[in-house]
């Protein structure tokens, strides 16, 4: 249920209830108590106070002054438009590098490939933006949504299906960037958005993180490191003449290891290969082999140029054949250990990998 400042509540499996003072995201509110307190209530967790409901009913009957039709629903337009826009994580430090991130977030957290979704633009930057979403629906271009997100903020787009996933894959983000006192004056953004429809549909893609409160597949539109500053020389061209890469494009400065990064210099990576390659159609049992310990190299190699301490790799259980190849292979590398992973989080199909390195 969606709540809105103001909206008297109690609480569904404990007595109390009281007042909500914030919508910090579309399951999280701030509650205040009758005793002053302010707590955090998951929406699932509250009721809407009847009483006060029919307290309200019975004064508007006897009000002379009841606002028109027209006035009640931009009322409610405004309130919704409010409620969709909240802090990032407000509790907790954000790992994520700054920059503008595009996001889908399951409603159910258990089964994380069913349900509906919440779409979310994510500015973790220090400064207000205004952006316009296009995609290619039909193979036409339609204008999704536009509007303003204060910084460190983010916004609900929208509420998807499954079935409404494609429409969502292949578009466009232009965004400009604004602050009263900038220590840098930044180029509008313009962003390509390409995604396989697949990744919504494999467990992997949802990752723990710090933007949101639940695992959900992040789209890095762009690092605020990588937006392209206006300089003084620049001062006499057109403003918006340039514009930025595309998405892919962006990302490729960006160490391989950082797409499993899951702490600070610790990643995990899956190498089952229904993980790495969306088609295996026409690959032997060879040839996926190979493609695993190929990645298994190029995902060490960079774990170790970015002087990573820990890399996990699921190789899972089969013959073992894949961990014979990677115990195999670690011969060939300097100042690394290896050592079954935790059996309570991985079972008996994971390797951890630690790597020192010389003073």
């Amino acid at each position: 249920m969606r709540f809105k400042v103001g909206d008297k509540v109690n609480f569904l499996n404990e007595s109390g209830g009281g007042t909500v003072t914030k919508i910090i995201d579309s399951k999280l509110v701030k509650v205040e108590t009758a005793d002053g307190f302010e707590l955090p209530v998951l929406s699932s967790e509250l009721i809407i106070d009847q009483r006060s409901v029919e307290k309200e009913e019975t004064d508007n009957l006897f009000s002379f002054n009841q606002p028109s039709k027209t006035s009640v629903k931009e009322e409610i337009k405004q309130e919704e438009e409010d409620n969709s826009i909240s802090d990032i994580n407000p509790w907790g430090n954000i790992r994520e590098e700054k920059g503008i991130y595009l996001a889908f977030e399951p409603h159910d957290q258990q089964w994380l490939l069913t349900g509906s979704l919440d779409v979310y633009l994510i500015n973790h930057t220090s400064y207000d933006i205004l952006y316009s979403l296009f995609f290619e629906i039909n193979n036409s271009l339609e204008g999704v949504d536009f509007s303003s997100v204060p910084p460190n903020s983010k916004i609900v787009i929208d509420t998807i299906s499954r079935e409404e996933l494609e429409n969502w894959t292949n578009g466009y983000i232009q965004v400009l960037f604004h602050s009263d006192s900038p220590q840098k004056l930044y180029y509008p953004l313009h962003s390509s958005i390409d995604l396989k429809v697949n990744r919504f549909f494999k467990e992997g893609s949802y990752k723990s993180n710090s933007l949101l409160q639940e695992k959900a597949l992040i789209l890095n539109i762009t690092n605020e490191s990588s937006l392209e500053t206006v300089s003084g020389s620049d001062s006499e061209k057109k403003f918006g003449s340039k514009t930025k890469a595309s998405v892919a494009e962006a990302l490729k400065d960006k160490p391989l290891i950082e797409k499993h990064r899951t702490a600070v210099g610790e990643a995990t990576v899956d190498l089952h290969i229904a993980e790495l390659v969306d088609n295996i159609s026409g690959m032997s049992s060879s040839d996926m082999l190979l493609y695993q310990k190929d990645y298994f190299k190029k995902t060490l190699d960079s774990a170790i140029a970015a002087e990573y301490n820990k890399v996990t790799y699921i190789h899972g259980v089969g013959n073992g054949v894949l961990k014979n190849e990677i115990i195999k292979e670690l011969d060939n590398y300097e100042n690394t250990e290896n050592q079954m992973a935790s059996i309570t989080k991985f079972g008996v199909g994971a390797l951890d990998i630690r790597i020192s390195y010389p003073e």
